[in-house]
């Protein structure tokens, strides 16, 4: 499976920094300051046991994980978080706008439309953020 060495805390939090960066350390702060157990499982169990399994690779995952954000229909803060980590992980915006589109026979389109306007609003945001940064830099 994994290397043994290795704590399933610090596989979690390698595996959750791979995919979702500093916003991932974020969330997991925010978590413990109210929930410190639900904070450590969530690190050691879906990132440091099940993301960190040989099989896929972490594009194949954030795959599988965006459209079953999609089909649940309330995850909103989830799916985006997941569509950020899927860029993060190789995934094209195209490639995540099919698997949204894709889901629509399964989930239904008032699913699907929602999960668009989240990745829209996604995009959106990163185009601002890195326009911004490009501002500062050229200042």
């Amino acid at each position: 499976m994994t290397d043994d060495a290795e704590s399933r805390h610090d596989r979690g939090r390698r595996t959750l920094s791979r995919i979702h960066d500093r916003v991932g350390e974020s969330v997991v702060a925010q978590l413990s300051d109210i929930a410190p157990d639900f904070a450590r499982h969530l690190v050691e169990f879906p990132f440091g046991d099940v993301y960190s399994r040989p099989g896929l690779d972490l594009r194949s995952r954030q795959i599988a994980t965006i459209a079953a954000l999609v089909t649940l229909g309330h995850a909103e803060r989830e799916l985006k978080w997941h569509i950020r980590g899927g860029l993060n992980v190789g995934l094209s915006r195209d490639e995540i706008v099919e698997v949204i589109t894709q889901m629509a026979i399964y989930a239904g389109f008032p699913a699907a439309v929602n999960a668009l306007l989240v990745a829209k609003e996604t995009f959106d945001e990163i185009a601002a953020a890195a326009e911004e940064e490009s501002r500062q830099q050229d200042a």
